[in-house]
């Protein structure tokens, strides 16, 4: 017991040591991007909301549509990708919970009986009998963390348990975004499918009267062709339409991972906004370390840099306690009868003395491993400032876009009517009447694809600048 007590200074210091690593400093690198975003022009703001960061816009605040609110719950309580990111989140967590419970003592129960029978020139010196021995212990053993080589262990499988949670949060904010653009792309083809199902009506009632004034001699056989001919090419377009709303109907039953209810898919000719009007946008590229993307790539670098210590540490010397406490008898019945009792005490330094260069190596590979986090983290910025230029590109011109196309659905549909006013009067062929009809549906069609650009910028904004975790 006088060595136990003897070597107390040492376990003193050697704990007050056990906190210190010998990892570099961390130091966030730059931002590897201008410290501006681009302005979005003449696009508008939200007013009394700049100093407002779109993180803290709750995704039930941002998507209006009650429908479109109702599938992206379904999404996230099904999704199967989101899932996955759930279940790695939970084994980043136990991974850690390993490498801490290395800074603790482990300390077991022990309890072995060995029964042998002497042979040879051991039956002559103990007997031909059977001899057993029976024991019971409880045995500690510690790695004292001198270097903070553990520490350095458990820091980096903490960091990288941080990354994947925020991995997890960048799955939900994408799958938030891709369901509702992919139920906005489904009310799009919708609207689409219902144009040109009307429009192929319209063709067909023009056929039938170019087709009925042929047979009174009234047209010509050019007419009924060229009516023909437009009838048949909306009749293909609507077929393929109906295909695009089954496979939009498809990708939105896999992202949600269940059937979606009738009722919350969107209606047909539904032209509302499904999400707010518009976001406020600041000005400093400091908004992008809200993305949880960008969070997740500076932890796994913090990960990184923590194993630098790791390695560092192996070039010293460690030190282990074990120890044991227990009893030991010849039989079951004595084994805990008084004298039986013993103990043992082992301290062990070990110093590396010749590793063949492993340790050398090692270290050079975390370091490497660490310059390569610090660009991975670097490009993550980048990737994100894109991103978000982008979306702030489209936003400062689409509704400039949306107006032009609303007014020329307009002048089409005017300059239809027109052309049938002017061909029932004889004043034009009924080859300017037709050119009307497709240049009107074209109008429609291009309509309904600049309201969805429209939409899904605001969401790719939205998702771009770190909105949807709330």
């Amino acid at each position: 017991m006088r060595k136990i007590f003897a070597t107390a200074p040492l376990l003193s210091v050697a704990i007050f040591l056990g906190g210190c690593t010998l990892a570099p400093d961390y130091k966030r690198p730059d931002l590897a991007v201008p410290a501006a975003l681009p302005a979005m022009g003449g696009a508008a703001a939200d007013a009394g909301a700049q100093e407002r960061l779109v993180a803290d816009i709750g995704w039930q605040e941002f998507f209006t549509d009650e429908r479109l609110r109702g599938v992206i719950e379904l999404a996230l309580a099904n999704n199967r990708d989101l899932r996955i990111a759930a279940a790695n989140v939970e084994q980043a967590r136990a991974i850690y919970r390993v490498e801490r419970s290395a800074l603790l003592p482990s300390i077991s129960a022990d309890g072995t009986m060995t029964e042998q029978r002497p042979g040879g020139t051991a039956a002559q010196l103990y007997g031909s009998g059977t001899i057993e021995n029976w024991s019971a212990s409880v045995g500690a053993a510690w790695e004292i963390d001198l270097f903070g080589r553990i520490q350095s262990l458990s820091e980096a499988a903490l960091e990288q348990f941080f990354a994947t949670e925020q991995n997890r949060n960048a799955a939900r904010i994408s799958l938030i975004a891709e369901t509702a653009n992919t139920w906005l792309t489904l009310s799009a083809d919708r609207q689409r499918l219902a144009t040109a199902e009307r429009t192929m009506q319209a063709f067909r009632q023009t056929y039938d009267l170019i087709k009925a004034r042929f047979d009174n001699g009234s047209a010509s056989g050019i007419d009924v062709r060229q009516a023909q001919t437009s009838y048949e090419s909306a009749r293909s377009d609507v077929a393929n339409l109906r295909t695009l709303v089954q496979q939009d109907l498809n990708a939105l039953t896999l992202l949600v991972g269940a059937t979606v209810p009738e009722t919350l898919l969107p209606a047909q000719g539904n032209e509302a906004p499904s999400t707010l009007a518009a976001l406020p946008v600041g000005v400093s590229s400091e908004v992008l370390l809200q993305r949880p993307d960008v969070r997740a790539a500076e932890h796994e670098l913090i990960s990184a840099n923590a194993n630098i210590g790791a390695a560092r540490a192996a070039f010293f010397p460690s030190i282990s306690l074990t120890g044991m406490f227990g009893t030991m008898s010849s039989s079951f019945s004595g084994l805990f009868d008084a004298g039986t009792r013993t103990w043992s005490y082992t301290p062990t330094i070990s110093l590396p003395i010749f590793s063949g260069g492993r340790n050398v190596a090692n270290l050079r590979a975390t370091e490497a491993a660490r310059d390569a986090a610090v660009a991975n983290y670097e490009r993550t910025v980048q990737t994100a400032f894109r991103e978000v230029a982008d979306a702030l590109a489209r936003r400062a011109t689409i509704d400039e876009q949306l107006d032009a196309q609303q007014s020329l659905e307009k002048a089409a549909s005017e300059l239809l009517q027109m052309s049938e006013a002017r061909y029932r009067l004889g004043a034009d062929s009924f080859l300017a009447t037709l050119d009307a009809q497709r240049t009107h549906f074209a109008a429609q069609q291009s309509l309904i694809a600049t309201r969805l650009a429209r939409d899904v910028n605001l969401v790719d904004l939205y998702r771009t600048l770190g909105g949807g975790l709330k």
